[in-house]
């Protein structure tokens, strides 16, 4: 929470990102423990009501205590879910790349299926979806379709849809009922992260080339070619 609250760190805007996130993926472990230390003040509080020699009071702390019970268990399984280290990807965007496999058109229409699902699932957690590159059929399927999943923990929630998907049916396509198989490759990417490259120009060498030979007046005189050497 300091580092965040730190002038420097909120002048820093990559900086003040990364301790953003930090602060959000441990607010739910501080929180949960938070919550399974006042179990104690609250137990405490239910047992001193049992001793009180009220018999409706004993009754209500034993319920009380029972339910502190429970919760306590609960916070315990919450707490040690929590403590299990992350993918350090789950919170990042996608890049989804579905194609289609064997099965001709019916494989490019399961193609078309399996991106609409997807796209359905995005828009229930409040994901945005963006196409950047398909290549469609003349029946509406898609022999391949590229596009990015923007929104908090999308990795986490799709990286284990990649590999390869079958689907058994009658297709559309099919006048005597038999039934096929088709196949689509599903690749699940976490979008990569921008990197800033800081070149030192004492690191670069640079050779200039001039053009030889008859010609005009500029021949021998302009850089006709660089080359740039790290």
């Amino acid at each position: 929470m300091a580092l965040v609250s730190d002038q420097a760190v909120q002048s820093d805007g990559n900086a003040y990102r990364k301790y953003s996130k930090e602060l959000s993926d441990v607010q739910p472990l501080v929180e949960a423990f938070n919550a399974y230390e006042r179990l104690d003040d609250e137990a405490a509080q239910a047992r001193e009501m049992a001793a009180s020699g009220d018999a409706d009071m004993a009754s209500m702390a034993d319920e009380e205590l029972k339910a502190l019970e429970t919760r306590r268990e609960d916070l315990e399984r919450q707490i040690k879910i929590l403590l299990v280290p992350k993918d350090p990807n789950d919170e990042k965007n996608v890049m989804l790349e579905i194609r289609a496999g064997t099965g001709g058109d019916e494989a490019a229409l399961f193609a078309s299926d399996l991106f609409r699902m997807y796209s359905r699932f995005a828009e229930r957690h409040g994901w945005k979806v963006d196409p950047i590159s398909l290549s469609e059929t003349g029946t509406g399927g898609y022999k391949e379709i590229i596009a990015t999943v923007a929104g908090r923990g999308a990795y986490s929630r799709m990286k284990h849809e990649s590999g390869v998907h079958r689907v058994q049916r009658v297709p559309t396509t099919e006048t005597q009922g038999r039934i096929h198989t088709s196949t689509a490759t599903v690749a699940v990417l976490p979008e990569a992260e921008d990197v800033d490259v800081r070149i030192d120009p004492n690191d670069l060498q640079i050779d200039v080339y001039r053009s030889s030979g008859p010609g005009g007046q500029s021949v021998n005189t302009t850089d006709s070619a660089v080359r740039i050497t790290h």
